[in-house]
């Protein structure tokens, strides 16, 4: 079987924070992989600027169970005087989470959410906007907005460095941020076996992928083996970055909020995704922000 190998430079890019007046530019480096040959020979797994290991298939949906444990558990009596001992029981009723689950935690992960706050309403680019982050390695937190759609495919926006001889030329394009690449979102349906051992994409949560516009050719070519399906593909123009300590800022100054979800929230084959904010603040149980 044909393998892709991955070869990752960094380069410098200029990064924009909503923060400070949503003027202030900042430089960065950025650890996104730039190059990319295809070969044959056994797989090879991708640098990941996380230095983490490849990530467990239930430990987010462990710990989606122990927060729904936590909230659902009953207040502790104030006194023993009031203790019904009728209903003490000696083993905790289990807590089971559905297919689509979101629910808050404290610090930015590889995989988590960012969902902008009222205090980034009035503000174009990241108003409601819903982040994925792909990366929170020592060069810094980047992710890409997930409901920000162009309405206007690949061709139509001229994109060709996301396109293989015309395989995705049909595809709609979603702006990512402000921060110029091209990258794409991917999730193989059925078990997942090629995209996975390719060495090429990387994952961000169970069975979700995301590559560059180097690896898109591999890409291109497993869509013409009938490995991949078209719409298991999502493109991106652009993407968000962060200095290693400016996101903490901003979440300590409330223009985020941070979720962990289910990976089934993330649906690649709805275009509009225009619900998608709405969407996740509820499955975490909060009304509109405003």
């Amino acid at each position: 079987m044909e393998a892709c190998f991955l070869a990752s430079n960094s380069f410098t890019k200029t990064v924009t924070s909503p923060n400070r007046n949503f003027t202030q530019f900042q430089s960065k480096r950025v650890g996104i992989p730039s190059s990319i040959t295809c070969n044959r020979g056994e797989s090879s797994t991708p640098s990941n600027d996380d230095h983490k290991p490849s990530i467990d298939a239930d430990w987010r949906s462990f710990r989606a169970r122990l927060v729904a444990a936590e909230k659902s558990r009953p207040k502790e009596p104030t006194s023993t005087s009031s203790l019904d001992l009728d209903t003490v029981v000696d083993q905790p009723t289990p807590v089971t989470v559905g297919d689509k689950w979101a629910h808050a935690i404290h610090e930015p992960e590889k995989g988590c959410l960012l969902l902008a706050t009222e205090k980034l309403d009035g503000v174009h680019i990241f108003e409601r906007t819903v982040i994925l982050v792909l990366s929170t390695g020592p060069l810094g937190p980047w992710g890409i907005i997930l409901n920000r759609p162009s309405l206007m495919s690949i061709k139509e926006t001229r994109s060709t460095a996301l396109d293989v001889a015309g395989t995705f030329s049909d595809r709609p394009l979603f702006f990512g941020g402000p921060l110029e690449e091209g990258l794409f979102l991917v999730r193989p349906k059925g078990v997942d076996g090629v995209v996975g051992r390719s060495g090429v994409f990387d994952e961000v949560m169970k069975g979700l992928y995301y590559g560059t516009k180097e690896s898109v050719g591999c890409a291109a070519e497993m869509v013409k083996r009938n490995m991949v399906g078209l719409g298991e593909f999502r493109f991106f123009d652009g993407y968000c970055g962060w200095e290693k300590e400016q996101l903490k800022d901003e979440i300590r100054s409330g223009y985020w909020t941070v979720a962990a979800c289910s990976p089934s929230v993330i649906d690649l084959r709805s275009v509009g995704s225009v619900g998608l904010w709405e969407k996740v603040l509820g499955l975490m149980g909060r009304r509109k922000v405003r």
